[in-house]
């Protein structure tokens, strides 16, 4: 069997990766629900902060590939 080529195998992973994100995402969306939980406004905020700067160094890993940078999120 052949090796999937470089872009191949980008496409592969990205898809899926991409849609694993999503839902991670949309399960945060799910805090939402008031019925619930309950949050403060200075937790929301630093909540979606941490989501922003992690596309911003995504996008910033992009523009320079060989650029790392892990880091986790606690409230």
């Amino acid at each position: 069997m052949a090796k999937p080529d470089k872009h191949e195998k980008f496409r592969d992973l990205a898809e899926k990766r991409t849609n694993k994100a999503l839902e991670a995402i949309s399960r945060i969306g799910n805090l939402s629900n008031t019925q619930l939980y309950q949050w403060e406004d200075a937790e929301l905020r630093k909540i979606l902060k941490a989501l922003r700067d992690e596309v911003s160094k995504v996008e910033a890993r992009f523009d320079a590939p060989n650029a790392k940078s892990r880091r986790g999120f606690k409230l």
